[in-house]
């Protein structure tokens, strides 16, 4: 892919760009979500909401996914964790079009709810879910 800018960023919130548009880059995360064995627990359209209320905003849907095999052990040891449990990823474009997934960094989950070492490999997959996704060129 040719050099982007990288969208203005929150604390802790990682940004790729994608090569598809943001519906079939959510549909190509969602295949590998279950092609893993996670539940999709919820896919959202904002884009659509915005324009059931007579609004205009840019294309941006949000996936909501997880397992009880990962996401248990972290809400039994920090509860609060489920505040922001099952994880979530989102598509959306930005002023040029360009499409990009953001997620929570894994970091951010083990720092603010102080996650005991060993747990943190739970909140890994994100990543390596959503690279596989933007990676594809199909």
């Amino acid at each position: 892919m040719s050099a982007t800018r990288v969208p203005e960023q929150a604390d802790d919130v990682v940004s790729k760009p994608s090569n598809a548009s943001v519906a079939k880059t959510l549909d190509r995360l969602e295949s590998a979500v279950r092609a893993k064995g996670l539940s999709v627990f919820a896919r959202i359209d904002h884009t659509a909401g915005a324009q059931g209320a007579g609004l205009k905003m840019q294309e941006a849907q949000v996936l909501i996914f997880g397992g009880p095999k990962s996401g248990t052990p972290l809400m039994v040891t920090r509860p609060l964790v489920a505040l922001d449990l099952p994880m979530r990823a989102l598509a959306w474009s930005d002023a040029t079009g360009q499409v990009w997934v953001s997620y929570n960094a894994p970091a951010y989950y083990a720092h603010r709810y102080r996650v005991p070492d060993g747990l943190e490999q739970n909140l890994a997959a994100i990543e390596a879910l959503v690279d596989a996704v933007i990676r594809d060129p199909a």
